[in-house]
């Protein structure tokens, strides 16, 4: 990369920074340390920032962290109408943060007698266009309702109300709308089917796409596929997001989880040319990366070949990935194809491997790598054969001269079979033995 484009990179970086983003994410802060969770919290807003709060809380062991994301989690909710929510956090804190953070029964009646007002005053007001049959105020009807619905926490009205806009779109704007709605809906009622479909109607709209609203896609396309175990395909998606994104998607994903989620998937998927091309000198993704240094410097580490660093960083990381709402249920996976793939990246160069040596790069025992590259020689992911008694590992290589043997009789057997054909057409040819077609008059 020439200077200028260094430059350019830096500048967008510093951009970002005064735009209100943080130089690393706060789960990946403090390296082996318990996450910094009203850190965490900040980069996220609406329902996802609430929802991520109860994972939290919901996974962690330290009981202070626990109680500090109930806590965030009851203040935040107060400041929405999802009373339902509100009783489930109360329930979940069982006074043990004082009876400041029991259920407020003022607050719900309040709440939900607004709720009931304002339910009747969209449904007099939906009934009214449907009567004067106004396509623009129907689907605005419609979206109302979604939107009420949704701050309820009743999601799955909220995604009919938000699909019943489609048949009254008159503009590509609308259909965008839309697919943006169901999106928001989908990820969180975990139906990434519909995510996939939505985004794929917002992509093929006639009209081009603003570039954040592009950006948005992909971030939710490459969760689509992260949550189906498409990790090569996730990484491509989080890889593609344009760094206008910023802060514009907070209510479903930060920009550090941009460069997190890539970050790993691509280490977990992509061979050393991908990881070098798309990855390492990719500048629009490096901004993202930038963010969190700590996933940067293990991708660097392995492409380097320096296993145990990078290895270690992973197992640093580890404890607070499984508290990612998203990345939890993919972390071992994850670990698994990245600690496979050093091991086989380890043995490529090198006819015979001393496992002493080799386990000492890996920072384990000599018995559990040999397990481990057993597990991989069985399922043929490396060519080779291990000396136990000696623990050393010998690559298979081909047998050139029986290679050669073969490709000789082979070629011997087609330049018989050539010349038998020529023999026999200069036989016909000879006899004049020719077959010709009728005549058609």
């Amino acid at each position: 990369m020439d200077g200028d484009d260094e430059v350019g990179a830096s500048a967008m970086i510093d951009e970002s920074m005064s735009n209100g983003i943080e130089s690393a994410s706060p789960a990946t802060a403090a390296m082996g340390e318990p996450m910094d969770v009203e850190a965490y919290a900040a980069m996220y807003t609406g329902r996802t920032k609430i929802l991520r709060l109860l994972f939290i809380a919901d996974k962690c062991d330290n009981e202070a962290m626990k109680l500090e994301a109930l806590r965030m989690a009851y203040d935040e909710i107060k400041k929405g109408e999802d009373t339902s929510l509100h009783r489930e956090v109360a329930s979940k804190i069982r006074g043990r943060l004082g009876p400041k953070y029991n259920v407020d029964s003022a607050w719900v009646e309040s709440v939900e007698k607004r709720a009931v007002l304002r339910k009747e005053k969209l449904e007099n007001e939906l009934n009214g266009y449907r009567t004067n049959l106004i396509k623009e105020s129907i689907r605005m009807g419609y979206n109302d309702y979604g939107e009420f619905y949704y701050a309820h926490g009743m999601l799955s009205d909220a995604f009919k109300s938000y699909v019943r806009t489609r048949d009254y779109c008159t503009t590509s704007k609308h259909i965008v709308q839309m697919c943006m709605h169901v999106i928001l809906v989908s990820i969180e009622l975990g139906q990434y089917s519909h995510v996939a479909n939505y985004v794929s109607k917002a992509e093929n709209t006639p009209d081009p796409l603003p570039p954040v609203t592009q950006a948005k896609l992909k971030c939710a396309s490459g969760l689509a596929f992260l949550e189906t175990k498409k990790y090569k395909l996730a990484a491509r998606k989080f890889i593609e997001t344009g760094y206008e994104l910023g802060n514009n998607y907070s209510e479903v994903i930060a920009p550090q989880d941009v460069g997190l989620y890539g970050g790993l998937c691509a280490l977990a998927s992509f061979d050393r040319t991908e990881l070098k091309t798309k990855v390492i000198d990719n500048v629009g993704f490096r901004n993202f990366l930038e963010l969190v240094p700590e996933v940067r410097e293990l991708i660097n580490d392995f492409y380097a070949s320096r296993y145990a660093s990078c290895l270690e960083y992973l197992e640093k990381l580890k404890a607070n990935l499984l508290l990612d709402i998203h990345l939890h249920e993919h972390v071992e996976a994850l670990y698994t194809e990245i600690r496979h793939k050093a091991i086989i990246q380890y043995t490529v160069p090198f006819i015979s491997v001393d496992l002493h040596n080799m386990a000492d790069a890996f920072k384990t025992s000599v018995g559990g790598l040999e397990k481990e590259l057993e597990a991989l020689i069985t399922n043929g992911q490396i060519q080779a054969r291990i000396d136990s008694h000696n623990k050393i590992l010998y690559a298979r290589h081909a047998d050139q001269r029986k290679a050669t043997f073969q490709r000789v009789l082979q070629t011997g057997g087609e330049f018989e079979r050539e010349v038998r054909s020529m023999l026999l057409r200069a036989n016909l040819v000879k006899h004049e033995v020719t077959a010709k077609s009728a005549r058609k008059f």
